[in-house]
């Protein structure tokens, strides 16, 4: 359904821009170093360590290669299960898939959408070497049982962090817990570079292995800081460095980060207040926040009674131009995921979720006049109508 010729449409997503992002592609064009590892690449480093606490992070060229590396890193091997949720993005389960290793996929919790931890221990089989977890929305999962349950079974934890930059769980950096966690810059995450990403290395004992992986499998890295007098190949890996002009425009949206989270959390705080009346009385689920957790204002979500009922909420939100999406479809439903095991009725909550939830616009530049005008729309559908 088209929407209204008469007003300006309003996307789901718009890339966010800051000003200092077109000066510093300049500068990274006029330094005549445009590949990986460069200026700026290591401005970025920089910064992220400072945000994140951990010892090293590597820029990738997207979440998705983060999460190979971290694949590599956890030593999985054909025959190992990973245990992770049905209710994420197909990457959470394809890095652990292309080394051989089987999804093992655990149901979510129906309140914050994040794995369910009083699923996880019933889930482990005598194979089961990994554990991955998504922070869903940038809402911490129950980090303190679930690294319980890996402590008891020797389990390498991995956390995709993906939504979760700037989130935190009692305090705690989401994305610190595991071993190595993985961020994403993809033009529909609070900070972008249009495609990207990194890992987040917390054990130090894995960081020279992971800039070799970085670097094709050679020891590159060791010859730049001069630590030997050439380099060469030492194990496997792959080219998963970006180039520096990614990193020239990430690094413009890292220094004004401060300004994006304040508005994106405006946005979240208004449609929150704003929906809440509205969302009680059509029986519309918001998004859950429990008082331990601290989210960045990654997404704002409603879940809708029914199939039928998200359908045609989306229609109605279209047709005054304002573009609402859904989300996740269920891994072990997929094609795919069938292949390992999924079958339906395995994960009821994630079945369930995935037919009911919307997601609507939420950016930096999301003016407030726009902002309005989602909410009108939205309080304007009747459920029973």
């Amino acid at each position: 359904m088209s929407g209204d010729a008469g007003l300006t449409p309003i996307p789901f997503n718009k890339p966010g821009v800051t000003g200092r992002e077109w000066p510093y592609l300049q500068q990274a064009l006029g330094s005549g170093h445009l590949s990986g590892d460069g200026r700026f690449t290591q401005r970025c480093h920089t910064m992220l360590e400072a945000i994140t606490g951990a010892p090293k992070v590597l820029l990738t060229t997207s979440c998705t290669h983060a999460l190979e590396m971290a694949a590599l890193l956890a030593g999985l091997d054909a025959g190992d299960d990973v245990l992770c949720p049905a209710f994420t993005f197909v990457s959470s389960a394809n890095a652990f898939v292309l080394r051989g290793a089987r999804p093992v996929f655990v149901d979510i919790r129906p309140d914050t959408l994040n794995i369910d931890e009083r699923l996880v221990e019933a889930a482990i089989t005598p194979k089961t070497r990994a554990l991955m977890v998504v922070h869903y929305a940038g809402v911490g999962c129950e980090m303190p049982a679930l690294m319980a349950v890996a402590a008891r079974h020797n389990l390498h934890v991995i956390e995709d962090n993906a939504h979760g930059l700037f989130g935190a769980y009692d305090g705690r950096t989401l994305g610190s817990y595991g071993a190595t966690s993985t961020l994403s810059f993809h033009e529909t995450k609070n900070l972008t570079c249009g495609e990207g990403g990194a890992l987040v290395i917390n054990d130090p004992a894995l960081i020279a292995r992971a800039e070799i992986l970085r670097e094709k499998g050679t020891n590159r890295s060791r010859f730049y800081r001069g630590q030997i007098d050439k380099y060469t190949w030492v194990d496997i890996g792959s080219s998963y460095l970006p180039s520096d002009l990614l990193a020239a425009y990430l690094c413009a949206q890292l220094e004004s980060w401060e300004e994006i989270q304040a508005a994106r959390h405006a946005t979240w705080q208004r449609y929150d207040a704003a929906l809440a009346a509205w969302a009680a009385q059509e029986g519309v689920g918001r998004p859950h926040v429990p008082a331990h957790c601290s989210h960045p204002a990654h997404m704002y979500y409603l879940l809708m009674p029914s199939l039928a009922a998200r359908t045609r909420f989306i229609a109605h939100l279209r047709a005054q131009s304002v573009l609402a999406v859904f989300h996740y479809q269920p891994l072990h439903l997929s094609d795919k995921g069938r292949e390992y095991g999924g079958y339906a009725g395995q994960c009821p909550v994630t079945e369930d979720v995935a037919d009911r939830l919307v997601r609507l616009p939420l950016y930096f530049e999301l003016s407030e006049a726009d902002q309005a005008r989602v909410i009108a729309a939205a309080t304007s559908f009747q459920v029973n109508a």
